[in-house]
């Protein structure tokens, strides 16, 4: 039998994300290609935050962080 090769993909993402790379050492620690602060910045204008739907000031708090 011929043995397979791994062929390792890279998935697809945002545009905004491309480059992005994260990686967990041997002792549990994770690193990643972009700063923490650039990848919250992503996560808060792309993802609904279950926790905050309900919040009645949730719109107010958008304006000011634009």
């Amino acid at each position: 039998m011929a043995k397979k090769t791994k062929k390792k993909d890279t998935p697809k993402v945002n545009s905004e994300l491309e480059g992005f790379n994260m990686n967990i050492n041997s002792f549990g620690e994770i690193s990643s290609s972009f700063p923490i602060d650039k990848i919250n910045e992503f996560l808060n204008k792309n993802v609904d935050d279950k926790k905050l739907r309900d919040r009645d000031d949730l719109d107010d708090i958008k304006k000011d962080q634009e």
